[in-house]
């Protein structure tokens, strides 16, 4: 089963940069997107065979989350319940019968000000809670929003402390690990440096001056069931790149 994770920043603008070429290429079983921006999904994807679930944001232009299945959920859930964070559109779950499959993209601390802080980590501790309580083991795929170790971030003295690189940030994210969930891309790749992440500089793209912000998360009980988990940093269209689980279940 292949799983393909993207921040598209902006639906309509990806597809004009070649998504659905993209999607051929790679036939995953499924595309999780986020911040898609829109709440017009066209029918290419349906006509590509996928089945198509979407939770945009209610304010225009902003965060909405997007998942492509050739399989059909047994059930499908859009938010974790708590209407400040779902009016942004952030969670998509699909139920499956040995598995939840959660699209989700974390909120932004906030550039510079960290306004948004307390909303993110809020945030964490509530999607915390929530995947808590499903009774399948999960796959999580999306944009987190930090980046976990120094070495998932190019410069990790001097960017010390900003948004998604805050001592609270990367706290949860251990804390979240250690509650029986694996970083798939650590668990393969090793300390192999890879980022999910760049400025639209077209310098720190060439640099490899990155972050990595984007993962598949696993529940240990899936541990064994891994194949393969990488970054597609070949791919442009967005300022993020595209992250792939490869997992038989």
């Amino acid at each position: 089963m292949k799983i393909i994770s993207w921040n598209v920043n902006g639906l309509k603008s990806i597809i004009q940069k070649g998504l659905i070429d993209f999607i051929k290429k790679y036939n995953a079983d499924f595309y999780l997107f986020q911040e898609i921006k829109t709440k017009e999904i066209p029918l290419t994807f349906q006509f590509l065979g996928y089945n198509v679930y979407s939770f945009p944001a209610e304010k225009k232009g902003y965060s909405g989350v997007l998942t492509l299945s050739k399989i059909k959920p047994n059930n499908i859930k859009y938010g974790i319940g708590i209407e400040k964070f779902d009016i942004e559109g952030r969670v998509i779950t699909m139920e499956y019968d040995k598995f939840y499959l959660i699209n989700v993209y974390f909120p932004n601390a906030g550039v510079g000000t960290l306004k948004r802080l307390d909303f993110k980590l809020e945030f964490d501790k509530e999607f915390e809670k929530y995947v808590l309580s499903l009774n399948k083991p999960c796959i999580i795929c999306g944009d987190f929003n930090v980046a976990h170790k120094d070495i998932d971030i190019y410069d990790p003295i001097n960017l010390k402390g900003y948004a998604g690189f805050t001592d609270d940030e990367r706290r949860w994210f251990d804390h979240f690990l250690s509650l029986g969930f694996i970083d798939t891309f650590r668990y393969i790749k090793g300390n192999i440096i890879k980022y999910s992440w760049f400025s639209y500089s077209i310098i720190a793209r060439k640099k490899n001056e990155g972050w990595r912000l984007d993962y598949c998360v696993v529940s240990k009980e899936l541990k064994d069931k891994i194949v393969n988990a990488d970054i597609l940093d070949n791919i442009y269209g967005s300022d993020h790149v595209p992250v792939l689980l490869e997992i038989n279940i």
